[in-house]
Parts: structure tokens; C-alpha cells; sequence
């Protein structure tokens, strides 16, 4: 059966079928895939019964796992995968128990952050690629995760707002987006993991050639500006690229496969209902799999 990819929305999302991604793919098949996603920014794949093996497996066809920082962060006994850093748990489970998280559990309070609007990693030099979330266990009501098209939300400025913001440079790091939540991020040993890295707002894409917003809840300045004006501006640009006629908003299924691409969408959590629910989803991420974001030098 061929690969078959509709549009799930009017600018991008698209939904793939005719491929089993729990199997070894072909090289013809990877290039499919990657046309698509330069195409389409976010890919579905539905009834992708993975293990975490087969998700690495899927996921390296597309360049180097990155090791989440949260791994890198947590004490050993807090990891649910052992030493398997590259395998991001997005669950609100406390171990392999089933036993959840209390509501106030410092993971859990760390983790509400990506209710907001992101890209992964962008408060690193070099952010995520491409991004692959997986459904393990899925809550009856809420849980969804949204999508928002950086390249529409650039291509709708008007010329005096794209001139503005053709030669800004931000500032991202993790402990501005948790700041925003009232979590402090705090920790010596990790200080330099948490120091402020410097990208361009405006990229381009190196293989379609399409302009979008680097935006991030990771952002807590612009070069040259005073904070509070440059997050008023911030704030100002992710509403308006946030606006409904650029989102989708993905409701998940059991074995629902979804991957995005960092450079052309920014996406976040959504709350769910009943706290006394599972919700287990594991995240592998691509280490800048063509990833030309101008990267500037870190900030002082």
C-alpha cells in the first residue's frame, strides 16, 4: 500500500496512512515522510501499537535522539525509563507502578509549564528537529495538544510588523518559562544548562525556503530591549500567531503517533479533567535534524 498523507487543516497538519512504523522503514519511505513534514509541519499516524524501542527505531531514521533535559536533571529513582534519557516520560505517572503523581509533585508542577506555548528545546543553542509523541494511555475527556503554524502566522504580518521583526534576536531559557507558571527553577549544578541562549525570531526554511516565527514560552528578552517591552511585545506576537484560524488541535486515540516539526510550528498541553486519569505519552526528539535556526552566541 502507498503512503497517502490529507491535510487535517486549511494550512498544515497532515494525516498518514498506508505505512506500518512499528516495522524497519525503506529509505524511499523516510524521503516520503520528510517531504511531508516539510510540507505539512505536523504528521498523524493512527493505530501505531509502538514499544519504546520501536519508537527510538522510528525515530533515528531522521537523525540523532537528543537526551531530554528533564532526564538529565532527575534523580536517578525518579526516571521511569532507567537510564534511557533519550525517551521522554510525558505522563503524569510517578513510576511504573501506575501510582500518580501527587497534585503537588514537583515533577508535575515542572511539567504544567508546557501548557504553554513552545518549541522544544529552543533554550538550547541548537533546538529540537523534529519532535514524535506517542500515546500510551489516554484520559475520557481533555488531554488534547495543539498546534499552531509559524509559517501562516509570519505570512499574515503586515510589511511594517515583518520589517520590525526581521532582525530581532530573543533570549531562551527553560527558567523563563517556568518562571511564568510561579515554578523557580533552581539548581547549581545544572547552571549551565539554564543560561540564556540567543536565537533570531524570523527563520527560514533550508529545504522549502519559507519564512516563520521562532517563538517560545522560553523567551524572556530581546537584544537591545528592555524586558519588560520586549515580553509585552512577545506576548502580543504569540496571540496573534495563536489566533483559531492557525491551530489545530490533535484529540488522542490509544497508539496515536504525532510529529512535528520545530522550525515551522509551536505547540502546548491542554488541560484534562479528572486528575484520577492516566495520561502516559512517551516523546523522542531528533538533535537538530536540519535544523538551520541562525543560532547567535549564548548571552552574557
Amino acid at each position: 500500500m502507498a503512503i497517502t498523507i490529507a491535510p487535517l487543516h486549511q494550512h498544515f497538519v497532515g494525516s498518514v496512512t498506508g505505512i506500518d512504523i512499528c516495522r524497519p522503514l525503506t529509505r524511499s519511505e523516510v524521503a516520503e515522510l520528510e517531504a511531508g513534514m516539510d510540507r505539512y509541519g505536523v504528521l498523524v499516524f493512527h493505530g501505531q501499537p509502538l514499544t519504546d524501542e520501536q519508537q527510538c527505531a522510528f525515530s533515528r531514521n531522521f537523525g540523532e535522539l537528543e537526551v531530554t533535559l528533564a532526564g538529565q536533571m532527575a534523580k536517578p529513582e525518579h526516571r521511569r525509563f532507567g537510564d534511557r534519557l533519550e525517551l521522554g516520560d510525558i505522563s503524569n505517572l510517578s513510576g511504573n507502578d501506575g501510582a500518580l503523581r501527587a497534585r503537588d509533585d514537583h515533577r508535575r508542577m515542572y511539567a504544567l509549564a508546557n501548557q504553554l506555548w513552545h518549541s522544544d528545546a529552543s533554550f538550547r543553542a541548537i533546538g529540537a528537529g523534529y519532535t514524535l509523541l506517542h500515546g500510551r494511555v489516554i484520559p475520557s475527556r481533555g488531554g488534547n495538544t495543539e498546534f499552531a503554524d509559524m509559517r501562516a502566522a509570519y505570512h499574515a504580518l503586515d510589511d511594517a510588523m515583518k520589517a520590525e521583526v526581521e532582525d530581532l534576536i530573543c533570549e531562551h531559557s527553560i527558567v523563563f518559562s517556568r518562571e511564568q507558571i510561579g515554578w523557580r527553577v533552581d539548581s547549581e549544578t545544572d547552571a549551565d544548562k539554564l543560561k540564556p541562549v540567543r536565537h533570531r525570531l524570523v527563520i527560514t526554511h533550508p529545504v522549502t525556503g519559507r519564512r516563520s516565527l521562532y517563538l517560545s514560552s522560553h523567551i524572556g528578552g530581546i537584544v537591545g530591549w528592555p524586558v519588560p517591552e520586549a515580553r509585552a511585545f512577545i506576548r502580543d506576537l504569540t496571540e496573534h500567531a495563536t489566533q483559531r484560524e492557525f491551530v489545530y488541535s490533535h484529540a488522542w486515540q490509544v497508539n496515536d503517533l504525532v510529529m512535528w516539526d520545530n522550525r515551522t510550528v509551536m505547540h502546548r498541553a491542554r488541560r484534562f479533567r479528572d486528575l484520577k486519569e492516566v495520561r502516559d505519552l512517551r516523546r523522542t526528539s531528533i538533535k537538530g535534524v536540519g535544523l538551520e535556526v541562525p543560532v547567535l552566541a549564548a548571552a552574557e
